[in-house]
């Protein structure tokens, strides 16, 4: 089978930082999918992945975890697909990627495609949704009030692949307030367009663009990028006992500052539940299948922002170079082989 992947971390300026290869087809066992890929969208952590991680040896690493796609072939312990069934997945961090015709998927982190969207409009969705609602809904807990807070949620990166579907899970599911930060004319009209209540830009501080909204205090903050720059700004704005989520890697990050106003920490990443095997690790099934119902209704759209064309090398490192640059917007997609 065709595939994208690499033998050296290199930087994205480097002809060989991502090669076409030819791969055996994998076999299905177990609780596995054997999906025959359509459409991948890429994330920022494919390019952290590629930057730092050699495989083995004499071996390849194939990147990507979004997939949409048909389902060939089904393992003995198989339950909820059968061939044919199409689906979409955010796959799991510790196997090999998507940037493949064939792809492994364990049924229980697996959902079906939205039927409305098609493949390419679904592969921008999972891993971004998974980390938006297990964020919202199992870290922020954002069902249960903060005493004293405005029943609102400041979301730092809002044009972002995560910002942008957080923004309509909220919407669409809670009744926050939702205030997203955006820095560009374009980028600002996107969080508007998905549904943000009010847009502050990150590039000027942020407590006091939220304290001139008449709102109060949020109860929450969901951090989806430069946590470092904005740690003290979030912990100025959340009211007493509010509740700060972060998905991104700071450099140093002190929960001392946290003390004094009672602020909860919580880190999530969307990878624990598979990594680990963790007995609702069926969720991410539930949620997607969630996520897709919600598409179907017409209450949530897909956040494809720019298709790169088929699934190949070069156009891979395009996607990479853009989410690197730190401009991109919405989700990079692409389509076939």
């Amino acid at each position: 089978m065709r595939a994208v992947a690499y033998q050296t971390p290199l930087p994205i300026t480097s002809a060989s930082a991502l090669v076409d290869v030819d791969l055996p087809v994998p076999v299905a066992t177990g609780h596995d999918l054997l999906v025959e890929v359509r459409a991948i969208s890429v994330n920022p952590v494919d390019t952290k992945i590629r930057q730092s991680t050699a495989p083995q040896d004499g071996e390849w690493k194939v990147l990507g975890w979004d997939a949409a796609g048909v389902v060939t072939a089904v393992g003995p312990d198989v339950t909820g697909f059968r061939p044919g069934d199409e689906v979409y997945y955010a796959g799991a961090i510790n196997r090999p990627g998507t940037n493949a015709q064939f792809h492994l998927v364990d049924e229980r982190i697996a959902g079906h495609k939205p039927k409305t969207l098609d493949f390419a409009a679904a592969a921008a969705l999972p891993l971004t949704a998974i980390t938006a609602w297990e964020m919202l809904f199992d870290r922020l807990d954002v069902a249960r009030p903060v005493p004293g807070a405005a029943n609102a949620i400041v979301i730092i990166g809002g044009a972002g692949g995560v910002g942008s579907i957080a923004i309509q899970i909220a919407r669409a599911l809670t009744d926050l307030t939702v205030i997203a930060t955006a820095s560009r004319p374009q980028t600002q009209a996107w969080v508007r367009e998905l549904g943000a209540h009010h847009v502050i830009d990150h590039r000027q501080p942020i407590a006091a663009q939220v304290a001139a909204l008449g709102l109060g205090q949020p109860a929450f903050v969901f951090s989806t990028t430069n946590t470092d720059e904005h740690y003290a700004d979030s912990i100025e704005l959340l009211a007493p006992q509010g509740r700060f989520g972060l998905i991104d890697d700071p450099r140093d990050l002190n929960a001392m500052p946290l003390k004094r106003k009672a602020l909860s920490l919580h880190w999530e990443m969307m990878f624990t539940r598979s990594l680990f095997s963790t007995p609702d690790m069926n969720q991410q099934r539930v949620l997607l299948d969630r996520i897709s119902a919600l598409v179907d209704l017409g209450r949530i759209r897909t956040t494809l922002a720019d298709d790169f064309g088929p699934i190949n090398a070069e156009n891979l490192m395009r996607a990479h170079a853009l989410i690197e640059s730190g401009t991109a917007k919405g989700k990079i997609v692409l389509s076939g082989f």
